[in-house]
């Protein structure tokens, strides 16, 4: 296989050599993003876990943050918290103010919400455009290496099968390679979006219990 693509990259023009190094790059970071995500959503689904169980076990809320401050090492629980701290004070005119407390612990929980989520989702959108766009730049590069072939054999004047089998052949390898960068990115961005779906699912439930503890409780936070 290496002598294959030392074979493309050799007889290759500037537009395959462009192709073939594109589809490496993309391979190169889709695979980062899957390598780093798998170990982060890793440590998020223990973390969430061990950061809920600990802050329901709290007595009061003062010491439930003090928990999250030691537990809580990558911030999925403690943000959502930290928002009920920046409700506006009662009556201060702001649009922000207006309303009772529970549709303003709604908002900054929101808020807060997809501010976690963000981070959880980044590298989803790089997947599905590797997954996506990489057999299509593979197939660009086929074409245009299929193309080149054939206009060397025209100018030759003659046609043997010797001729069109080997450039062919090596065209072909770009369509492989675009297939080789596009499934990994496809199968990963499945497998850790229903990662990130599920912790999304164990962290709304948390702000839905947090903000109807809290609006039974007005004023401890």
């Amino acid at each position: 296989m290496g002598g294959v693509w030392q074979t493309v990259w050799q007889q290759g023009d500037g537009i395959s050599r462009s192709v073939a190094l594109l589809l490496l790059t993309m391979s190169v970071a889709s695979w980062v993003v899957i390598l780093w995500k798998s170990w982060l959503l890793r440590r998020a689904g223990a973390g969430l876990s061990r950061a809920v169980r600990l802050f329901w076990a709290a007595p009061d809320l003062a010491q439930a943050r003090q928990v999250l401050a030691r537990s809580d090492r990558l911030r999925l629980v403690s943000p959502l918290v930290l928002a009920a701290q920046t409700l506006p004070p009662a009556g201060d005119g702001s649009l922000a103010a207006a309303g009772d407390r529970s549709q303003q612990l709604t908002r900054v929980l929101r808020d807060a919400l997809h501010g976690v989520l963000r981070r959880l989702q980044f590298g989803q959108v790089l997947l599905a455009t590797v997954g996506s766009t990489a057999p299509f730049v593979g197939l660009l590069g086929t074409v245009w290496g299929i193309y080149h072939a054939l206009t060397e054999i025209g100018a030759d004047g003659q046609f043997r099968i010797e001729q069109v089998s080997g450039p062919v052949g090596e065209a072909l390898v770009m369509t492989a390679a675009g297939l080789a960068v596009a499934i990994p990115a496809v199968l990963a961005y499945n497998v850790l979006g229903r990662r990130v779906a599920d912790l999304e699912a164990d962290l709304e439930g948390f702000a839905r219990d947090l903000r109807e503890l809290l609006v039974s409780r007005q004023g401890d936070l």
